[in-house]
């Protein structure tokens, strides 16, 4: 997989983002300028939302790395979803910009200038854009960063179109149909435009804290299994993830008679484990004697359920 070396910080990745953006930005208008297509005059506009949401992102990050405070004790990991949320709203803006473009153009089509030179700079630009998306899904991944990760898919949404952008406008200087430019400015459209809904809609899921997927679940109950020992049960699991951190609560019985100590241990031992697979966990875990037994979730040492008359 194609990749870079990145910085340590997010905001570091964001800048660095922007910086790429701009130089794409330069290649593809110099691609339309030579060229006279509307389809690479598609492919520029739509590079200017990249300049726009690798700022957008940029201003999340420095929010995100900024400490919890007083009114905002739990931190501003949402910041980064809001940051996502706009790009995609951008990103449907520019569908429909571009839709426009290309309606307008198929009732009245221009000739095109110099294509192959225009087509030589976009193709250089759809290969710096595919080593860029995919390093920044990879990495947002990696760092659980939804702006990252929204960022790198946009980023990889114009591989595709410059890719189809290199060969259909070859098609049209070989066939000399100009409308196929306009087809093509079509296509990037509607393609755009379900990138900005995926964008927009896993950001708004991250925004309603949205559960982490079964197998993420299923890990965290696997190591409560393996390093609750000692405790009769653990029940009402709860968590979500919000960007890079992840919220985690639940309720502990041990026995009546056990030491706040022995149950403190326990604790610690459940939230190193915890830690260690999933990284930036804010646990909280209430232990609760064994008369509150719910008889359910994860059971360690099973005890009598009381008969009800």
């Amino acid at each position: 997989m194609p990749s870079l070396s990145l910085p340590k910080s997010n905001k570091d990745i964001a800048f660095t983002g922007l910086l790429v953006s701009l130089f794409v930005f330069g290649l593809k208008y110099a691609a339309y300028f030579f060229s006279n297509s509307v389809a690479l005059y598609a492919d520029a506009i739509e590079t200017i939302i990249n300049v726009l949401a690798a700022i957008s992102s940029l201003w999340a990050l420095s929010i995100v790395e900024q400490p919890a405070d007083h009114n905002h004790t739990y931190g501003y990991y949402k910041a980064e979803y809001l940051s996502a949320v706009a790009e995609g709203t951008l990103v449907i803006i520019t569908a429909f910009i571009i839709g426009h473009d290309a309606i307008r153009d198929w009732f009245h089509p221009r000739p095109l200038l110099t294509p192959w030179e225009g087509l030589t700079l976009s193709g250089i630009a759809t290969l710096i854009n595919l080593i860029w998306g995919i390093t920044m899904i990879h990495t947002g991944r990696e760092r659980r960063s939804p702006a990252l990760i929204a960022g790198g898919k946009h980023i990889f949404s114009d591989v595709w179109a410059g890719a189809a952008l290199v060969i259909g406008v070859s098609l049209v200087c070989i066939s000399g149909w100009e409308r196929l430019d306009s087809f093509l400015a079509g296509c990037i459209a509607l393609k755009v435009l379900q990138t900005g809904w995926e964008v927009i809609r896993d950001s708004i899921a991250g925004l309603m804290d949205r559960a982490p997927d079964p197998e993420t679940f299923q890990q965290i109950r696997t190591i409560i299994t393996e390093n609750g020992q000692g405790a009769i049960e653990v029940h009402d699991i709860r968590t979500r993830i919000v960007g890079a951190m992840t919220f985690l609560d639940f309720h502990m019985v041990v026995p009546g008679n056990m030491s706040v100590i022995q149950a403190h241990d326990i604790c610690d031992r459940i939230e190193e484990a915890l830690h260690t697979m999933m990284g930036d966990t804010l646990i909280h875990i209430h232990v609760e004697p064994d008369f509150l037994a719910k008889h359910e979730g994860i059971i360690f040492s099973p005890i009598e359920k009381p008969v009800t008359s």
